[in-house]
C-alpha cells in the first residue's frame, strides 16, 4: 500500500523570489491526487521539493514517519526507493537506449538477474506502448514516446509513491486518455499513492480523489475533488473553464485597471474563450479496466467525502448526492465491469466495521451482480436496502433515503480547504 505524505508549513524561495509560502496538504495513503495552478506557480519545485531533490526554507515533509528535511543522505537515499517519479521532459539519459533506461532503477537498486529484469522491463514497455522500441535512443524518437518511456521507469520498482509532472504534455488525447487510464489501473492494482501535475482539466475532472491549486504563492484549496470541481471561488471557477475573464492572468495577478476593463466586456456579453461546461455537476470518475482488482482509494474516498458532506456548501451537497446515485445506478446496471461501484454500493458506510469489511474483501474482484444493491444516505443516516436485482431487469436505485438526508441536513459551510 501506498505511504501517506505530509506536507507541514512549507516555504521555498530562489534567492529573494518566493515561489509559494506556508503549503501544508496531506497526500492520504494509496489515493490519487492531483495538483493544479497556472504556470510558473511553482508545481514542479513542489514535486522535486517532496523527493528532497530541492531543500525548503522552512517547513517539513513527512514520508513514511520520516522527515526528509532533516533526515540524513543515507536515509534520504533509502526513502527515495519508495518514489518513481515522471519528470515533466522524461528525463532519460541520452546515450543509453529506452531499455537501459527504464532498467536503470532496478540495476541501481535490487539485485534482480538481467533475466528478470528484462522480463520486468519488456512488460512495463508494453504496458505503455512502446513493445519493440527497446534499441532506441531518447534522441530518436518523439517527444511523447520519451514521455510514456519516463512513466515505464518510474513504475519498474512497482513505488508506493509515484509523482508525475504532466503526464500528458506532448501526447495526444488518445494517448492521454490511456496514460490517465494506466495510472488508475495501477493505483487499483498496488494501492499507490499518486500525485499528478496537470493544466489538463479533463484529468482534473475525471482521474484524481483530492485536487489541489497553486496561486499567489499559495495554497488555495486541497482536498476531495467533489470540494474543488464545485467550488464557487473565482479563481478556481476561472482556471476549471479556461476563461481569460477573472483573478488569473497572463502575468499571474492582474491590475485593477485590466479587471475593470474585462468585467465591462463580459459584461456586454463578450466571451472570454473559457468551457461553457457545467461546472455544478461532478462528471463520473474514470474506473478501473474489467479484471482490475477493486480500488481501495474509492472506499476510502468516500467514506471520507461522506463524512464531510454536511460540512460543505448547499450546491456542493446536491452535486455529491447526484453523483453518488450515478454511481450505484452504473453499479446496479453493469456490475461485470465495474467493479468497484459495485463494492461502493454494497459498503455499509455508517458504520467504521462496514467500510473496514469493505477494504478487506476489496482484494477479490467482484465479476457477478450483487443479490443486493445498497442504497445509502450520508453518515449517520439509516442506509436503506432495495430489493433484490432481477437476473433479467434491473431494479431501479430508489433515491429516496438519500433525499430525506437532504431535507435533515442542510449544512452550509465554506468552500476552503
Amino acid at each position: 500500500m501506498g505511504v501517506e505524505v505530509k506536507v507541514e508549513g512549507l516555504t521555498k524561495s530562489f534567492g529573494s523570489q518566493n515561489i509559494w509560502r506556508d503549503v501544508s496538504l496531506t497526500l492520504p495513503a494509496g489515493e490519487v491526487n492531483a495538483l493544479l495552478g497556472p504556470s510558473g506557480t511553482g508545481k514542479s519545485v513542489f514535486l522535486k521539493t517532496l523527493i528532497g531533490l530541492l531543500h525548503p526554507e522552512q517547513g517539513s515533509v513527512i514520508i513514511d514517519g520520516t522527515d526528509i528535511t532533516e533526515c540524513s543522505a543515507k536515509e534520504l537515499y533509502e526513502i527515495r526507493k519508495l518514489f518513481g517519479v515522471l519528470f515533466q521532459d522524461g528525463a532519460l539519459f541520452g546515450s543509453m537506449s529506452l531499455f537501459d533506461n527504464i532498467a536503470f532503477p532496478l540495476r541501481e537498486h535490487t539485485k534482480k538477474k538481467e533475466d528478470e529484469i528484462r522480463r520486468i522491463v519488456l512488460e512495463k514497455m508494453e504496458l505503455v506502448g512502446l513493445a519493440g522500441a527497446e534499441a532506441k535512443l531518447p534522441g530518436e524518437i518523439s517527444g511523447g514516446m520519451r514521455k510514456r518511456a519516463g512513466l515505464a521507469r518510474a513504475l519498474v520498482l512497482d513505488p508506493e509513491i509515484i509523482l508525475c509532472d504532466e503526464p500528458d504534455s506532448g501526447l495526444d488525447p488518445v494517448r492521454t486518455a490511456y496514460i490517465s487510464q494506466l495510472l488508475i489501473d495501477i493505483n487499483a492494482e498496488i494501492d499507490a499513492t499518486i500525485l499528478i501535475v496537470t493544466h489538463n482539466i479533463n484529468i482534473a475532472r475525471t482521474i484524481p480523489d483530492n485536487i489541489g491549486m497553486l496561486f499567489r504563492k499559495e495554497l488555495v484549496m486541497f482536498g476531495p475533488r467533489e470540494q474543488l470541481l464545485t467550488s464557487e471561488q473565482p479563481v478556481v471557477k476561472q482556471f476549471l473553464a479556461g476563461d481569460r475573464f477573472g483573478p488569473i492572468g497572463m502575468s499571474e495577478e492582474k491590475d485593477e485597471a485590466i479587471a475593470a476593463q474585462e468585467a465591462a466586456m463580459q459584461a456586454a456579453g463578450i466571451s472570454g474563450g473559457g468551457t461553457q461546461d457545467d461546472f455544478s455537476e461532478i462528471i463520473a470518475q474514470v474506473q478501473p479496466n474489467p479484471g482490475v482488482p477493486v480500488r481501495k482509494a474509492a472506499i476510502r474516498h468516500r467514506a471520507n467525502v461522506l463524512e464531510m458532506l454536511p460540512t460543505l456548501p448547499a450546491n456542493a451537497q446536491a452535486a455529491i448526492r447526484a453523483s453518488i446515485a450515478e454511481e450505484d445506478a452504473r453499479a446496479a446496471e453493469s456490475p461485470e465491469s465495474v467493479a468497484t461501484l459495485v463494492a461502493l454500493a454494497n459498503t455499509d458506510f455508517s458504520t467504521q466495521a462496514g467500510i473496514d469489511a469493505a477494504m478487506a474483501s476489496a482484494d477479490t474482484q467482484v465479476v457477478e451482480r450483487p443479490t443486493e444493491v445498497l442504497t445509502k444516505a450520508p453518515v449517520a443516516d439509516a442506509f436503506v436496502k432495495s430489493p433484490a436485482a432481477d437476473d433479467t431487469q434491473t431494479q431501479p436505485i430508489d433515491t429516496s433515503a438519500i433525499e430525506t438526508a437532504v431535507n435533515k441536513s442542510d449544512g452550509q459551510g465554506s468552500n476552503q480547504a
